[in-house]
């Protein structure tokens, strides 16, 4: 059986495109901080809300459902098969997510160059995407399971950018060539990456959340604010 398409149904409440939930911050919130919560293939916007507050307690978290669906399930790009991603579709919705984030931090009032990722698999793969394509958008990004989600033409400039990859030696889905090809991708970008791997399948293991937990807190923008 093949991957059937449809275009997922999307609130325009507030013109902003995206089906979605946003947490506001706590009041004693000091990191001004925000999460982007990016879920895996069939999951939507509240699959990683409770991810976000065990990584940043008290942060804002903007979490959007992705805008197509795949045999029924939301994502947020198409893809040809498993592992075969379309790119020009990933181009495209990367653009949507980043215009969604601006029209969001307007509409909520957040600190649009404050913006963390954290996404899980096919999350994951449109936070890289948006690493390389449109990384003004983020300050930084937690990869859970992610794949190359294209191979860039040129390197963008991320001098420093902080990134968490949490990958997994048995993970089926994902090769661990490939993740060795995002991490290098990444680096030859100047970003600074964080490496945590473990020996498990396409999961996220409590050994990655401590991991990521750990280096989320620890970042200087984080840590001073806090």
């Amino acid at each position: 059986m093949g991957i059937e398409y449809n275009e997922g149904k999307q609130s325009t409440e507030g013109g902003l495109g995206f089906i979605h939930r946003f947490l506001l911050p706590a009041e004693n919130d000091t990191t001004h901080v925000t999460l982007l919560l990016l879920h895996g293939t069939g999951g939507d916007e509240n699959d990683l809300i409770d991810l976000g507050r065990i990584l940043l307690p008290g942060a804002a978290m903007l979490s959007p459902r992705g805008g197509v669906l795949e045999n029924g399930m939301p994502r947020f790009f198409r893809r040809h098969a498993e592992g075969v991603l379309d790119v020009p579709d990933l181009h495209r919705r990367t653009d949507d997510l980043a215009s969604f984030i601006q029209a969001a931090s307007t509409a909520y009032k957040f600190d649009a160059q404050r913006v963390i990722a954290v996404g899980f698999s096919n999350g994951a793969n449109i936070a890289g995407s948006m690493l390389l394509r449109r990384p003004e958008m983020l300050a930084g990004a937690v990869l859970l399971h992610p794949m190359v989600p294209f191979e860039p033409e040129q390197f963008p400039d991320l001098a420093g950018k902080p990134i968490f990859i949490g990958a997994g030696r048995r993970d089926p889905l994902v090769p661990v060539s490939n993740t060795q090809r995002l991490i290098e991708i990444f680096k030859q970008a100047r970003a600074n990456v964080t490496e945590s791997w473990a020996n498990g399948g396409h999961t996220i293991t409590h050994e990655e959340l401590r991991g990521a937990q750990a280096w989320i807190k620890s970042l200087p923008f984080v840590a001073q604010a806090r």
